[in-house]
């Protein structure tokens, strides 16, 4: 935690940065919380939640791809301050879908916030090289991912408590202002000139002046070094089950524990707990780790996660279920840190912006599958025999992760100079973190 003090202390970019994330972040969990309660107390269907996770789900999905495209285009702090205003406006107006008969408002207002948001949480991933020194990345990435997962412990409980005793108007209205908050705060961000915009390594720029163009090189960079690709794997095998565990939380809160709001926030309170303890974990520990160490501790990582979660869905006592769900996010964040961590020291800042929306984009595509299954499931299929699959399913990235291991098909990236075969893309990247 020293180091964590001391980075905030001594840079003042990240500073900003890290206020306007808790701010924001603690603003989401109650917009989060209010939704699905709100909508399971209007409908009390399993679907209905689906329902709102897909419409979540999707304009991520289709605007994952084009948000990385304009990161490594333009300029990243003034994209990241446009999603936050845009969000804000779309927040304050949640608070027109509570009556029961207008529920369809919730459903287009979650699409629309969703499809602004990788402008924001990609870029916010993006610029860390450019707020951070070298010897200062991967506390920074440490400390983003730990503050998002300490907020997600706070604004559950928070939003649990607030959509049940003030209602869900005043949670809306008040993650409005935490999405106005953050955009101030990234308005405050001085750095050298050009810093937010990624340097342009094409041989070439007519050649990709087109989107898809742009986009497609991208992934190109990401099969040229097999890491990435892994890592890729890795976000389709977690969302397999991370899908329906979204879900679920709302799902065992209501139905299984029977605590209405307030169940539900405790358990993503929980989850947040564990995610906490695990980023600490991690972060201490992955200095410490040859790259063949941090390629096991991955693949343990997913096995424990995955168990602890089919336990989760079958434990009877609501305290067990409480300390399982934190020992299966706990797990989660190791791999995550450590799996951040190396992306900011192999990714070139030119393709930083599309690494990190495409990641995020196949996560969400598997997701919206797996939330697909679960909520047309949950109607028909007793919630903790979900819970076990997507258990289940979540352990098995442990495996492909672990074959990719001992095949070879994982080396350790050396340097961050690529050359990517097809249509004439070269790409010469100097080391920037």
């Amino acid at each position: 935690m020293a180091g964590f003090a001391g980075l905030l202390k001594s840079n003042r970019n990240y500073r900003y940065t890290w206020i306007g994330q808790v701010v924001s972040e603690v603003g989401d969990h109650f917009n989060t919380i209010a939704v699905f309660s709100l909508i399971l107390a209007q409908t009390n269907s399993g679907l209905a939640v689906a329902g709102v996770m897909l419409s979540r789900a999707i304009p991520m999905l289709l605007a994952g791809p084009l948000a990385g495209v304009a990161l490594d285009r333009f300029n990243r702090r003034q994209l990241m301050i446009g999603s936050d205003l845009v969000r804000a406006l779309f927040a304050v107006l949640f608070v027109f879908g509570v009556p029961t008969e207008r529920n369809w408002i919730i459903y287009v207002l979650s699409s629309l916030m969703m499809a602004a948001s990788p402008f924001f949480t990609s870029g916010r991933a993006s610029i860390l090289p450019a707020i951070a020194t070298k010897d200062e990345l991967h506390t920074a990435n440490s400390m983003m991912q730990t503050t998002q997962w300490t907020t997600t412990a706070v604004g559950a409980f928070l939003g649990g408590f607030s959509a049940s005793t003030m209602g869900y108007e005043v949670a809306f209205i008040l993650n409005a202002v935490s999405f106005l908050f953050s955009a101030l705060c990234i308005s405050r961000l001085r750095v050298a000139e050009g810093a937010f915009v990624a340097r342009r390594n094409s041989l070439d720029e007519t050649k990709v002046v087109k989107p898809w163009h742009d986009y497609k090189e991208g992934l190109l960079y990401m099969r040229s070094i097999p890491l990435l690709a892994g890592l890729g794997l890795v976000s389709v095998g977690w969302a397999s089950g991370g899908g329906a565990a979204q879900i679920l939380f709302p799902l065992f809160g209501e139905r299984v524990f029977h605590r209405g709001a307030m169940g539900t926030g405790e358990l993503w309170g929980a989850a947040g707990l564990g995610l906490v303890a695990g980023g600490i974990f991690a972060h201490r520990l992955m200095p410490r780790l040859s790259f063949a160490q941090y390629k096991r501790t991955i693949a343990i990582a997913y096995v424990i996660h995955g168990a602890s979660y089919v336990f989760f869905a079958l434990a009877e006592p609501y305290w067990l279920a409480l300390l399982l769900i934190g020992l299966s996010r706990a797990a989660v964040a190791v791999s995550s840190v450590m799996n951040f961590s190396q992306i900011l020291r192999v990714v070139d800042d030119a393709f930083r912006g599309r690494v990190f929306a495409t990641l995020e984009t196949v996560t969400w595509g598997v997701m919206m599958l797996s939330m697909t299954a679960a909520g047309l499931a949950s109607d028909h299929v007793d919630t903790r025999w979900i819970g076990v699959a997507s258990g289940a399913l979540s352990s098995l990235t442990a495996v492909f992760w672990y074959w990719g291991d001992v095949t070879g098909r994982l080396p350790e990236p050396r340097a961050l100079t690529h050359e990517i075969a097809g249509e004439d893309i070269e790409v010469h990247g100097e080391p920037n973190v």
